[in-house]
């Protein structure tokens, strides 16, 4: 499983025009489920996303939380991230997930955030998504194990 973790000031997923999912400051986090995730994958994962020091304490370090700097998290799920580039000019996905286990494993990922308590938001799995977002930094990190 990979993450992509990107701080912001706000962020937004549209779905045919609709609004699914809306945060405030916080991490935009786009979610990539490989074939060999599991369980203890998504819980080891949870842990340190939702403990990763990404945001600025009193002296301007990296040094806070999502919880202790009161922010939200989006999570969106994004199969590319799991593409194989290192060879030629087209990526391949034969290491993504399957739908079915990489939604099962998506969803299993943010109920292990919110039983951390973060407030979460979501895109929808599997659709046609518009992102919008104010990066906050630029601070992005990707996370994988």
């Amino acid at each position: 499983m990979k993450l992509l973790l990107q701080r912001v000031r706000e962020a937004r997923v549209d779905v045919h025009g609709e609004t699914v999912g809306r945060i405030g400051p916080g991490l935009l986090v786009f979610v990539g489920v490989q074939k060999d995730d599991d369980e203890r994958a998504v819980a080891r994962l949870a842990e340190r996303l939702v403990g990763y020091r990404v945001f600025s304490d009193e002296q301007g370090r990296m040094n806070r939380d999502v919880r202790e700097a009161g922010g939200a998290l989006l999570l969106v799920s994004q199969f590319t991230l799991a593409a194989d580039t290192g060879k030629g000019r087209r990526p391949s996905f034969s290491g993504a997930a399957e739908p079915a286990r990489a939604e099962q494993l998506y969803e299993a990922l943010i109920a292990a955030v919110e039983a951390r308590g973060v407030t979460v938001a979501r895109g929808r799995f599997g659709a046609d998504m518009q992102v919008h977002l104010v990066n906050d930094g630029p601070v992005t990190f990707l996370l994988e194990l």
